[in-house]
C-alpha cells in the first residue's frame, strides 16, 4: 500500500454521524474501494470502527474528504456529491409477502404427503394372487360425506367402503369376507347400499361373517344382518334396530317474546315443515311419522331375512333398545360371544380356509396437514360464535338430520 494513504476520521455531526474518508494514493479524489467502512478497510489504514446503526439496519456512504465528498454507495464520485448516511425501512408488504408464500409453501407440501403417503384408498387384494380371506373394517359414522379431502379427518369413507367390496366381488383369489364393525349406525341410503353390495357378495357362494367390535347398532346391525355367521366382542353393544329423523325444536315461542316475526315463503303448507320458526302441525308429524315407519319395515324385514326370523319376532326386539352381547346372543340377533380373531379361526375351519392368507382393508387419511387445518378450522368457527349463536346452529342441524338408522347411544 502506497505510504500516502491514509485514513481520516471526521468529527460527529450534529447527528453524531461520523464519516470516514480515504486519500487515495498520489491525492487521487476517490478510492475504488468506495465510501463504505469495508472498502476503507479493504483499502487500508482503518481501524475496525462501528458506524452508528439505525434499528433495521442503515448503509453508509461518504466521500473521502469528509462530509462533502465525492464518494457514494457505489465507490465512485465526482466532486462536490456530498456523502450520506440512509437507514433502510423494513418493508411490512414483504413481511405479508414471505409469509403468503409461507402458507402456500405448507399446504402445498401437505398435499404433496398426501399424495406421497396414501389417502387410504388403495386395498392389498391389488397385490395379492393368492387365496386370501378379506377383512373388511367399517368404523364410524356410515356417511355419504366426503372425508377425503385435504382437510377430512374420519375415519369412515364411503365410496371407498364401496369399492373394496367390489375388490372382494370380483377378486377370485378372494375365498371369504369378514365385516369388523364398530360403528354407531349413519344415514339410511348409505347403510343400505352397503347391504345391497353385500348380498352381491353373497351370491358368489363366498362365506360372509361380521365380527362387532364396541358398538354394532343400528345401522351398524344393519349391515350386519346378511352375515352367514355374527360374532360380537363381550363388551359390545348392538341392536337399537330403528329408525330417528332427527330432533326438531320450536322457538316460536321465544320470538314471539322478544317480538321477532319469521316468514317463510312456499309452493305449500308442508314445505318449511320442521322450521324452528313455528309450530309443527299434526299432518306434518304424520308425514314424518310415515317416513319412518316405512325404512323401518324395511329395517325389520332384513334383520328377519338375514336371522331367519319371523317378522313379528323381530318387532318385539326392535323398540330402538340397545343390547349387550349376551342379550343378543340369547335373542338370537349374534351367533357367538368372540373376536375378529375368532371369527377368522372359525372361518378358517368351517370353510377349509385353513391355507389362506388374511387381506386386511382399512380406510386411513393419511393426510397430516389436512388433521391440522381441520382442527384450526374448528376452533376458529366456534370462536367466532356467541354461546347463543353456536346454540342455534346446533339446534337447526338437529331438525335437518336425514332420516338415518342411527344409534343415539354411543359409548
Amino acid at each position: 500500500m502506497d505510504e500516502k494513504t491514509r485514513s481520516m476520521i471526521s468529527e460527529p455531526d450534529e447527528n453524531g454521524v461520523r464519516y470516514y474518508s480515504i486519500e487515495g494514493p498520489a491525492g487521487s479524489p476517490g478510492s475504488g474501494y468506495g465510501g463504505t467502512a469495508e472498502g476503507q478497510r479493504l483499502a487500508g489504514g482503518l481501524e475496525d470502527t462501528e458506524s452508528p446503526q439505525e434499528p433495521g439496519g442503515a448503509e453508509f456512504s461518504g466521500g473521502p474528504n469528509g462530509p462533502n465528498g465525492p464518494g457514494n454507495l457505489n465507490g465512485t464520485g465526482g466532486p462536490g456529491d456530498p456523502g450520506n448516511f440512509r437507514p433502510r425501512k423494513r418493508s411490512n408488504r414483504k413481511n405479508i409477502i414471505i409469509c403468503v408464500c409461507i402458507f402456500v409453501a405448507v399446504v402445498l407440501l401437505g398435499v404433496a404427503c398426501r399424495s406421497f403417503l396414501g389417502s387410504g384408498e388403495e386395498s392389498k387384494y391389488a397385490d395379492l394372487s393368492d387365496d386370501h380371506i378379506s377383512i373388511l373394517y367399517i368404523t364410524g359414522t356410515i356417511s355419504g360425506e366426503d372425508t377425503s379431502s385435504l382437510t377430512g379427518g374420519e375415519s369412515y369413507n364411503h365410496q371407498w367402503v364401496l369399492n373394496r367390496l367390489n375388490d372382494a366381488i370380483y377378486n377370485p383369489n378372494n375365498k371369504g369376507l369378514i365385516l369388523f364393525v364398530d360403528s354407531p349406525g349413519g344415514g339410511v341410503y348409505e347403510t343400505d347400499e352397503i347391504y345391497m353390495k353385500l348380498l352381491e357378495y353373497k351370491k358368489t357362494g363366498r362365506p360372509l361373517y361380521s365380527a362387532m367390535g364396541s358398538v354394532a347398532a343400528s345401522g351398524g346391525y344393519y349391515i350386519s344382518a346378511p352375515a352367514d355367521k355374527i360374532l360380537a366382542n363381550r363388551n359390545c353393544w348392538t341392536g337399537s334396530i330403528g329408525v330417528i329423523v332427527g330432533t326438531f325444536y320450536d322457538v316460536s315461542e321465544l320470538m314471539d317474546k322478544y317480538g321477532i316475526k319469521a316468514q317463510n315463503i312456499t309452493s305449500g303448507k308442508n314445505k318449511a315443515m320442521g322450521a324452528m320458526t313455528e309450530p309443527m302441525s299434526k299432518e306434518q308429524k304424520a308425514i314424518y311419522q310415515s317416513l319412518v315407519d316405512e325404512a323401518y319395515e324395511q329395517f325389520v324385514g332384513i334383520v328377519a331375512d338375514g336371522r331367519h326370523m319371523k317378522r313379528s319376532q323381530v318387532k318385539k326386539l326392535a323398540d330402538g333398545r340397545i343390547y349387550t352381547a349376551k342379550q343378543a346372543e340369547a335373542n338370537g340377533l349374534i351367533d357367538q360371544i368372540g373376536t375378529l380373531e375368532d371369527a377368522i379361526a372359525d372361518m378358517r375351519s368351517s370353510y377349509g380356509l385353513g391355507d389362506c392368507s388374511i387381506s386386511e382393508m382399512k380406510y386411513q387419511n393419511n393426510s397430516f396437514f389436512g388433521s391440522i387445518f381441520s382442527k384450526l378450522g374448528a376452533l376458529e368457527k366456534n370462536r367466532e360464535k356467541g354461546d347463543v349463536a353456536a346454540l342455534l346452529e346446533w339446534m337447526e342441524a338437529q331438525g335437518k338430520m336425514p332420516i338415518s338408522y342411527m344409534s343415539e347411544i354411543q359409548k
